[in-house]
C-alpha cells in the first residue's frame, strides 16, 4: 500500500502542492490528473524518492521512504517500475539491451536468466521479435512499449505510468491502455498513472486523484468522479472530453 501523509513541496518561493494526503491499496491503479504545472510529475517523484518533501511522509507498506538509508532506499526503489514520458530509452544500444539494463544494475543474474528475462518481459508488450532492434527502428508507440518491458522486467510490486498515451494516435493509445490494464492484472501491481487524457483514466483507473490549487482539490473512485458536482473537476474532465470529441 501506498499511503500519502500531509505531503507539501516547495522549490523557494514557490508552493507546489501542500498538505496532500490519500492512499493506494494494494493492487489498484491510481490516476492523477490536473492541469499542466499542478505537480503531478513532481507527486510522482516523490513516491519513489527521486525528490523529498518539506513536510510529510510517504509511506510504501508502512515504511517511510524518505527516511530508509541507501542501502534500503536501492532496495526499496527495486519494487518500482517506471514507464517515463518519452520512454528514456537508450539510443546507443538496441531493445534487448535497454530492457536488460535494470537486470544488469540490480541483479547478479547470468547471461542466460537475463535473456530469459528480457525476452520474457518483451513478449508481455508483444515485441517479442523486435529484440535486436535499434531504437531509431522503433515507433513511438513501440518505445512506449520497450518503455514498458524494462519497467516490469524486475517484476516490480509497483509501476508509475509518466503520461503513458501521450503523442500517440487513439489506436495505438488503446493498445497502452490495454497493456496496462495486462500489467495489473498479470503481475498484481499497485499503479499510478500520470496523465491528461480521460479516456485513458476511465479506461484503466480505479480511483482519481485530482490536483487544483496547490493542493488535492479532489480524490475518489471512477464512479464518484462520474456523478461529482466539484466545479472545478467537472470543468476540467468537461474541457478534456471536449477535446477527445474534437480530436
Amino acid at each position: 500500500m501506498i499511503e500519502i501523509k500531509n505531503l507539501t513541496k516547495r522549490f523557494g518561493d514557490l508552493l507546489v502542492w501542500e498538505d496532500v494526503s490519500f492512499k493506494v491499496e494494494d493492487g489498484e491503479t491510481l490516476a492523477i490528473i490536473g492541469r499542466s504545472g499542478c505537480g503531478k510529475s513532481v507527486l510522482m517523484k516523490h513516491i519513489n524518492a527521486l525528490l523529498y518533501p518539506d513536510t510529510g511522509k510517504v509511506l510504501i507498506d508502512g515504511r517511510d521512504i524518505h527516511a530508509l538509508d541507501y542501502v534500503d532506499l536501492r532496495k526499496q526503489r527495486q519494487k518500482f517500475g517506471v514507464l517515463f514520458q518519452g520512454s528514456a530509452l537508450f539510443d546507443s544500444i538496441n531493445t534487448f539491451e535497454n530492457v536488460a539494463f535494470p537486470l544488469r544494475y540490480f541483479t547478479n543474474q547470468t547471461e542466460e536468466e537475463i535473456h530469459e528475462n528480457v525476452m520474457k518481459s518483451l513478449t508481455y508488450v508483444n515485441l517479442e521479435d523486435s529484440a535486436n532492434k535499434e531504437t531509431s527502428e522503433l515507433s513511438g508507440g513501440m518505445r512506449k512499449r520497450v518503455g514498458l518491458a524494462r519497467a516490469i522486467v524486475l517484476e516490480p510490486n509497483y509501476i508509475m505510468y509518466d503520461e503513458p498515451t501521450s503523442g500517440l494516435d487513439p489506436q495505438t493509445a488503446d493498445e497502452i491502455n490495454g497493456l496496462i490494464n495486462a500489467m495489473s492484472e498479470t503481475f498484481d501491481v499497485t499503479s499510478i498513472v500520470i496523465t491528461h487524457d480521460m479516456h485513458s483514466v476511465l479506461e484503466v483507473a480505479d480511483k482519481v486523484a485530482f490536483l487544483d490549487q496547490q493542493k488535492l482539490s479532489w480524490f475518489g473512485t471512477i464512479s464518484e468522479m462520474r456523478n461529482s458536482n466539484h466545479k472545478e473537476l467537472v470543468d476540467f474532465v468537461s474541457a478534456s472530453e471536449y477535446q477527445i470529441k474534437a480530436g
